[in-house]
C-alpha cells in the first residue's frame, strides 16, 4: 500500500472517531423538545375604574406683574430725601421720594399775592360801578362810561379767575415735589441717589411691580380654542407648578383669552390671574401651567404603566377569562392626577390591564395575574431527570 494510502486511511478513522464521540457525548433532547411550553408568566394586573376626571390643558407660562410703574420726578430740582427701602412693599400714597420745594412754594406764593391785589382792584371797581349805576338814574353819568365800568369789572373778574387757576397750578407743581406711590407694590433698586439734580420727567426713582396679585401669561395651539371657548365653568381654574419638580405654587383663574391667533406660531395667548398672597410667584419666572377646561364624569381610568405605544398607535394587555392574554388598541384622552390615564376608547369597565410584567408577553400567552405589589411564589424545583439534563449541560 502506498504512502498516500495510508494518510487518507488514518484520516478517515480520525474523522468517523470524532463523529461517534461527539454523538456518545452530546446530551439527550429533554422530553417535550427545546420549545417546552413554560409555566404562566406572573403579571401585575389592575382592572379599569370609573371616576370623575378633571381635563386640564397643559403650557409653558411668564409670570407678569399686574402693573409695573416707573415713579418719575414730575418736576424738576434737587433730590433732598429716598422715603423707601429697595425690596420694600409700599401701599400707594406713600411717599418715595422728596425734592427741593422752596422754588415752587414761591410760586404759589407769588400767584396768592397776585390774586389778592386783582381781587382789591375788583372789589373797588365793582364799587364804582354801584356808584355809577346810582348816578346815571339821575343822569349825571352818561350810559357810556356806565358800560366801560362794566367792562373794567368783567375784566378783573377774569383777572380774578386767572388768578385762581395760577394757584391751582402753582399748588400742585408744589405737590409733585413730593414723590409718592401711585400703586400698591415692590419697590426695586434705586435709579437715583440723594443731592442729584432731577430732570421733570426724564428721571426714574425706582420701577414699582405691582405682585399681589399678579398675572401668567401663557399660549396654547389653536385646535384647543374649542376646548377653553365651550369649558364647563367660568372663570376657568387655572394651577401653576413649578419648573423643577412639578410642585403645585398657586391657583388662579383665566382672566383674558386674546382676540387673535398668532398666524406665525398658530398659538393664541391666554392670560390668568393669580391672589398670590404667599408670594411664591415672582415677575418674569417660568411655571408650567395647568388650565382646567371640564370634568369628565364617570370616565375610565387605569394606571399610566398599563398603556403602551406601539407602532400603530396606543395599546394596552388585556387579560381574559382563561388568563390568557391579548392586545388591546386604546385611545387616551389625558393624564390624571395619581399616575392614571383616561381612556376614551378601547377598555370597558372591569377590563383587567397588565400595568407591570409587559416585557415577557405574547398574545395567547398564559400569565399569572398579581394585585399591585403582590410577590409572585418561588418557582417548584426541577424534576429528577431535567437535573441530570442540567447538570450533564454544564459539564
Amino acid at each position: 500500500m502506498s504512502r498516500s494510502k495510508l494518510l487518507l486511511a488514518a484520516v478517515a478513522v480520525i474523522v468517523v472517531g470524532a463523529l461517534v464521540w461527539r454523538a456518545a457525548g452530546a446530551p439527550k433532547t429533554p422530553k417535550g423538545g427545546p420549545d417546552r411550553e413554560e409555566g404562566p408568566i406572573p403579571v401585575t394586573v389592575v382592572p379599569a375604574s370609573a371616576q370623575d376626571v378633571p381635563l386640564f390643558l397643559t403650557a409653558l407660562g411668564t409670570v407678569q406683574a399686574l402693573n409695573t410703574v416707573t415713579v418719575s420726578a414730575q418736576v424738576g430740582g434737587q433730590l433732598m430725601a429716598i422715603h423707601f427701602r429697595e425690596g420694600q412693599e409700599v401701599k400707594k400714597g406713600d411717599l418715595i421720594a422728596q425734592i427741593d420745594p422752596r422754588t415752587y412754594q414761591a410760586a404759589l406764593d407769588q400767584a396768592i399775592a397776585n390774586k389778592k391785589q386783582h381781587e382789591a382792584q375788583l372789589a373797588a371797581s365793582r364799587s364804582t360801578l354801584k356808584r355809577y349805576d346810582e348816578l346815571s338814574g339821575q343822569k349825571f353819568v352818561s350810559a357810556q362810561d356806565l358800560e366801560n365800568q362794566r367792562q373794567t369789572v368783567r375784566q378783573q373778574e377774569a383777572q380774578v379767575a386767572s388768578d385762581e387757576a395760577a394757584i391751582a397750578s402753582a399748588r400742585a407743581q408744589l405737590s409733585y415735589t413730593r414723590i409718592t406711590a401711585p400703586i400698591d407694590g415692590l419697590a426695586g433698586i434705586r435709579q437715583v441717589d440723594v443731592g442729584n439734580l432731577v430732570q421733570a420727567n426724564a428721571t426714574a426713582i425706582v420701577v414699582l411691580t405691582q405682585t399681589r396679585p399678579l398675572n401668567v401669561v401663557f399660549n396654547l395651539p389653536q385646535q384647543d380654542m374649542a376646548k377653553v371657548r365651550e369649558a364647563d365653568a367660568v372663570p376657568l381654574k387655572v394651577l401653576a407648578l413649578s419648573r423643577t419638580d412639578a410642585t403645585p405654587i398657586a391657583e388662579g383663574e383665566l382672566m383674558v383669552i386674546d382676540n387673535t391667533i398668532d398666524t406665525s406660531t398658530a398659538t393664541f395667548k391666554l392670560k390668568a390671574e393669580f391672589p398670590n398672597a404667599d408670594g411664591r410667584l415672582w415677575p418674569g419666572e417660568f411655571v408650567n401651567i395647568r388650565l382646567q377646561v371640564r370634568i369628565v364624569k364617570d370616565g375610565t381610568v387605569v394606571p399610566a404603566t398599563g398603556v403602551q405605544q406601539g407602532p400603530e398607535g396606543e395599546y394596552a394587555w388585556i387579560v381574559q377569562g382563561d388568563d390568557t392574554v391579548k392586545m388591546q388598541p386604546v385611545t387616551t384622552a389625558g393624564t390624571v392626577d395619581g399616575g392614571l390615564v383616561l381612556v376614551s376608547g378601547g377598555l370597558a369597565l372591569g377590563d383587567r390591564v397588565v400595568t407591570e410584567g409587559q416585557f415577557r408577553l405574547k398574545v395567547g400567552g398564559k400569565v399569572k395575574p398579581l394585585a399591585p405589589g403582590e410577590v409572585a411564589p418561588p418557582s417548584a424545583p426541577p424534576a429528577e431527570g431535567e437535573a441530570k439534563t442540567a447538570r450533564r449541560r454544564a459539564g
